[in-house]
């Protein structure tokens, strides 16, 4: 009994749920989006018109054949979007109140939480959705259970997927899904953890989004090629960047003073300020990084090993910060009992 009760003091399962009522509405809304995403996608096929065709033609005719990839793509652009707009959210909360914006700081919060929630569910969606279409294609010829057990490995074991592009972008993909999972769920442990330590690991979250959106440049069958939709897609990353560079220059709550800390910022907002220019110049220029329909794309100049390598620097990073927080919290609160045992 003592476990229990220890375990639900980690975790704030009355306001995870009370979250959870309050995104059905923005679920829903996701889950339309997503079957008119479906339906558009489909009828691409039909009309021959999608992308997808030129990257793999056996797909020309066979949208009822090959369903589930779409309701996989599907819920991968619902997804994204979803993505797109908590992290929005999440940047106007976590900078100072602009007077523009007529929602109040904690409608804002109530927003980013509820759209969290729902992106993780739309990531996982996707990710079903890509596992039942390999179960179904069964390229290999295996039986029943070979044939879930080797989309299982594929689908949701990082590093497992075999062959082409999809090597580094599944990875990376599941990278985001399974670091969505804990820092978009952190906030349901910041009393346990601290505030500190939870601003640290949720402001990390942002490393999720880019990886998703790498995911859907690298994958995305109907972003491969050059063209207005993969510029969109890079223009679209503009509010993020600027958002972010405001919460850097404008944060809603006092920043560490330390040397470290101060280097940090410093460095953090000459990144992001040179992002912002290398999104406009991406878009200015044409030169987005997409491929030419029927020419043979460039190698991939990632490997495996950088994408891990990079993800333990993350993580090592991660967890220098945290540390950092929680020792400025046990000192916040060492003075704090020393002035009260001055009185």
């Amino acid at each position: 009994m003592t476990d229990v009760r220890q375990v639900r003091s980690w975790f704030d399962g009355a306001a995870f749920r009370q979250d959870l009522r309050a995104a059905w509405l923005d679920a829903s809304i996701a889950l339309l989006i997503t079957l008119a995403i479906f339906a558009w996608l489909t009828w691409r096929i039909h009309a021959g018109t999608s992308p997808t065709i030129d990257v793999i033609p056996t797909f020309a005719g066979g949208a009822g054949t090959y369903w589930m990839y779409w309701m996989c793509q599907a819920f991968g652009w619902s997804g994204l979007l979803w993505a797109w707009i908590t992290v929005l959210l999440g940047l106007v909360r976590s900078s100072r109140p602009q007077p523009w914006l007529r929602l109040t700081p904690a409608t804002v919060e109530r927003l980013h939480r509820t759209t969290s929630l729902t992106t993780i569910v739309l990531m996982f969606a996707h990710a079903f959705w890509f596992f039942a279409e390999e179960v179904r294609g069964n390229a290999e010829g295996l039986g029943p259970v070979g044939r879930v057990w080797s989309a299982f490995l594929n689908v949701f074991v990082p590093g497992v997927y075999p062959s082409g592009t999809g090597v580094i972008a599944i990875l990376i993909g599941l990278l985001a899904l399974y670091l969505s999972i804990p820092l978009g769920l952190a906030y349901y442990a910041r009393r346990r953890i601290g505030a500190r330590t939870w601003r640290v690991l949720h402001a990390s979250i942002i490393v999720v989004y880019v990886l998703s959106v790498w995911h859907t440049l690298l994958y995305g069958t109907n972003v491969w090629f050059d063209g207005w939709f993969r510029t969109t897609m890079w223009l679209l990353q503009l509010p993020i960047a600027a958002l972010l560079l405001v919460r850097l220059l404008a944060p809603a709550y006092r920043p560490g003073r330390g040397t470290l800390d101060t280097a940090g910022r410093w460095v953090a907002r000459t990144a992001v300020a040179a992002t912002v220019v290398v999104l406009l110049a991406v878009a200015g220029s044409g030169r987005d990084g997409g491929r030419t329909p029927g020419v043979d794309g460039a190698p991939l100049n990632v490997t495996t090993g950088m994408v891990w390598t990079g993800l333990v620097a993350f993580v090592l990073v991660v967890g220098v910060a945290v540390v950092r927080a929680h020792r400025a919290a046990a000192r916040q609160r060492a003075v704090v009992r020393a002035s009260a045992d001055g009185r």
